[in-house]
């Protein structure tokens, strides 16, 4: 599935949803969350790419910015080995499939960083109401 201007807030509230309903090996719900600070984190490398991606006119990516988008793509795997529930942020999410086809142009990124500030958003929002607030 691709990203489009119709779906990603979909996708990232079901994502998100999923992760909450998630159970844990004693049965609790939400503990597989990634805190909002880590996710913000994420977001954080994908805002530094974005910035010099709308300043850009032209629809084909440099490789400039091909090579940060793949550097950020082994940041978040990482981040997922240290954190399991980085990694099943990064699985539930399809963060790294969607990534890749950020490569595709301007668009398909912009739509990617919109993307994540909608993780952002739903992971505060449904966080609260899973009772699985952030330190």
């Amino acid at each position: 599935m691709r990203l489009t201007e119709d779906n990603y807030v979909e996708i990232a509230e079901t994502a998100i949803k999923d992760i909450c309903e998630r159970k844990d090996q004693r049965g609790n719900k939400g503990r597989d969350l990634v805190t909002t600070s880590k996710i913000r984190n994420l977001l954080a490398m994908s805002a530094d790419i974005y910035n010099e991606v709308i300043i850009s006119q032209k629809e084909v990516l440099s490789q400039e910015i091909i090579g940060r988008i793949n550097y950020m793509k082994i940041r978040f795997i990482y981040d997922a080995g240290r954190e399991k529930t980085v990694g099943i942020f990064l699985q539930q999410t399809k963060l790294l499939e969607y990534l890749e086809g950020s490569k595709e142009g301007r668009t398909q990124y912009i739509l990617f960083n919109r993307y994540m500030e909608a993780l952002v958003a739903y992971r505060k929002y449904y966080g609260e109401l899973y009772g699985n607030r952030d330190e």
